[in-house]
């Protein structure tokens, strides 16, 4: 059988922005622009937290194209010194390059939303035309890209009073890239009034040309004007509690400068408002400094609710008791961010659970003992909620009680019957699964141990699966039979809301994630639509950092081997000694100890969950890829689609 050429010519290697415009969507939202223009936004909001602007000035003109401008320092236009070519240059042609990676003290941006380095070389990228006018020193300079490459070189263009500084980036963005070429309105709108309310007295000015409508933010008030104009006339519960905390130079836990400023108001009726931004970043997708938050907020009302004994006995106040009815604008100053992603979307930094979380508790918990009957208020708010909440889950406790399935006997259920919080943990053998055990949260998390590999269901007949004790257990244990991907499946009775495949991060590892996955594929589709089954992701990596100056010794937790040298190009700019540091490689979960696997794969503040789903491939073409994959009578294809896809495998020897 002839197969397709594989030698060291079909290697290809994509240089410059060209991975980006072969593959947009790892670095951008493709539907709309308004991604690629945020990046040029951001940069602007960047110097105005850095202290310098006051005015940025977005203009819609009527070509289609963009313009964003600041009164900043201007990007520097002199010839950088490794590279050669003037740094404006490489800003937006070279990814992985910018201001944003030096975070010792007296760099350019010591706090800012910049982490990947791809931001506006990705807006290049996209674009069909850009320009960059820099004003700088009392002069001009000009810079024009056509299709990501340089059009114009640097020129300067005009002299220009000494006081005149900053940068201005017209952008055209390629419609080849976007579903929609058009910016949608309401969303820029709301960003930028964002930046305006994150950067107190900074204007933000927006310029339509084709109307010839001007609007322009610029808020004294800060996080507390802006709620409160969110919210309009809600019923607020208590006053609304803000504040701001930042770590000072002799902070042993915290950077310099690290923090957050925060307004929450408890309402009684109406919708919730809830915004949270890193660095001006806005993170629609939440994370760990909102995380920070919710637990902040809640130890601050149990303490207080458990030193005025307002608890009733047999009420047990849960997190989002307190947070049922909050709003809240949350932003946070995090020195070396960790996103989830290009986009930004959600934040991963860990510590940002404990940065937060102990500025707010301690803020809250002052403001409640200054103010007693306020605090009664606020507690017995979350009493009642709390309260509503056990009558709800006994309700549905009695209504599932009849004719269940005698459970597995190996399943540690948890306590809650709300299929809403509940999670349910298939883990890989017996060890991981008693240190699962041991690290859970039992109110809602359950652990379920798989013995062995899970058989290969694929082509089993539904009527012979229970066969298998495995699928037997698994299938009992989460309420639902199986069933096909045309038939009217019951999901009433699921018992969990998540159903997380936990095995270690190797090859056996993955083989038992790949039978589950067929499985639930397979006999459990309408599972897979609904979005209830995820793999969690254990990290295979640990670097034992020892202190350094007032920072205490730290333990970093790393995905993969790219983490890993993250994470070590991280510690060599904070200046720690190069081999200072000990790294450790989890050969599975049952090496790690029951706070190990709950700090970094159970803890929903910290962990990674990804959300299983078909994808842009579409059920179709996924069912074509298992028949390949796990058909018996498909050897020969997969041989010839392992011979094809063979480079694409990391080895880590």
């Amino acid at each position: 059988m002839a197969t397709s050429r594989y030698d060291e010519a079909s290697i290809r290697v994509l240089k410059g922005l060209e991975p980006v415009r072969q593959r947009p969507g790892m670095y951008t939202r493709t539907d709309n622009p308004l991604h690629i223009l945020q990046e040029v936004i951001d940069n602007a909001a960047d110097e105005a937290l850095a202290g310098y602007g006051k005015q940025i000035k977005v203009t819609l003109h009527t070509d289609g194209s963009i313009s964003v401008e600041d009164d900043g320092r201007g990007i520097p236009v002199g010839l950088h010194p490794e590279e050669q070519v003037p740094v404006v240059e490489i800003v937006f042609t070279r990814l992985h390059a910018g201001g944003k990676f030096d975070k010792k003290s007296g760099g350019a941006y010591a706090f800012s939303g910049g982490l990947h380095g791809v931001g506006v070389s990705v807006t290049n990228a996209l674009s069909s035309r850009l320009e960059v006018t820099v004003w700088r020193d009392g002069k001009e300079h000009q810079l024009v890209f056509a299709g990501g490459e340089v059009a114009q070189p640097l020129a300067e263009t005009d002299s220009v009073g000494r006081r005149k500084s900053g940068t201005r980036v017209r952008v055209w963005p390629d419609p080849k890239y976007f579903d929609s070429a058009a910016i949608p309105a309401a969303e820029l709108v709301h960003s930028l009034r964002s930046k305006a309310v994150l950067l107190g007295g900074i204007k933000v000015v927006l310029a339509v040309e084709k109307t010839g409508e001007t609007q322009q933010w610029q808020y004294e008030d800060g996080l507390k004007g802006y709620l409160n104009e969110a919210l309009a006339d809600a019923e607020k519960i208590v006053p609304l509690f803000e504040g701001r905390q930042y770590a000072g130079e002799d902070d042993e836990n915290f950077s310099e400068g690290e923090g957050a400023q925060w307004a929450v108001a408890w309402t009684t009726e109406g919708n919730v408002v809830r915004e949270s931004y890193v660095n001006l970043i806005p993170t629609p997708a939440g994370g760990t400094h909102e995380a920070g938050l919710r637990e902040g907020l809640f130890n601050a009302v149990k303490s207080f609710a458990e030193l005025h004994g307002l608890i009733p006995k047999g009420v047990r106040l849960l997190p989002e008791d307190v947070f049922a009815r909050a709003s809240f604008v949350l932003s946070a100053k995090v020195l070396d961010p960790q996103f989830q992603g290009q986009i930004k979307e959600r934040l991963n930094s860990r510590d940002a659970v404990r940065l937060v979380g102990g500025y707010v508790k301690n803020a809250l918990e002052l403001a409640m003992h200054a103010n007693v009957d306020l605090g009664k208020k606020l507690a017995e708010t979350a009493i009642r909620q709390a309260q509503a909440r056990a009558r709800s889950a006994q309700k549905v406790e009695k209504r599932k009680s009849s004719g269940v399935a005698v459970l597995p006997g190996k399943l540690t259920d948890c306590e809650s019957s709300d299929a809403s919080r509940t999670e349910l943990f298939l883990v890989e053998g017996d060890s991981a699964g008693g240190s699962a055990k041991m690290g859970r949260d039992k109110e809602f998390q359950a652990v379920l141990p798989l013995r062995g590999k899970v058989l290969n269901s694929w082509e089993v007949e539904r009527d012979r699966l229970f066969a298998n004790n495995e699928i037997h257990d698994i299938s009992v244990a989460i309420g639902v039979d199986p069933h096909g991907p045309d038939d009217e499946a019951d999901l009433s009775n699921l018992r969990y809301g998540r159903i997380c495949i936990l095995s270690d991060a190797d090859v056996d590892g993955a083989h038992i994630q790949v039978l589950l996955l067929t499985l639930f594929f397979k006999h459990f589709p309408r599972l897979v639509e609904a979005g209830n089954v995820y793999i969690a992701r254990p990290p295979l990596f640990r670097v034992d950092v020892p202190a350094l100056g007032k920072r205490p010794v730290r333990k970093l937790y790393c995905l993969d081997q790219g983490e890993l040298e993250a994470a070590l190009d991280k510690l060599r700019n904070e200046g720690v000694r190069e081999g200072s540091w000990s790294i450790s490689r989890f050969k599975g979960l049952g090496e790690m100890s029951a706070e190990q696997l709950w700090d970094t794969t159970m803890n929903p503040d910290t962990r990674r969950l990804m959300a299983v789903h078909c994808g842009e491939l579409g059920v179709e073409a996924t069912v074509r890829m298992f028949d390949m994959l796990m058909g018996k009578g498909e050897s020969g294809q997969r041989r010839s689609w392992l011979e094809e896809k063979g480079n694409l495998a990391d080895v880590d020897i």
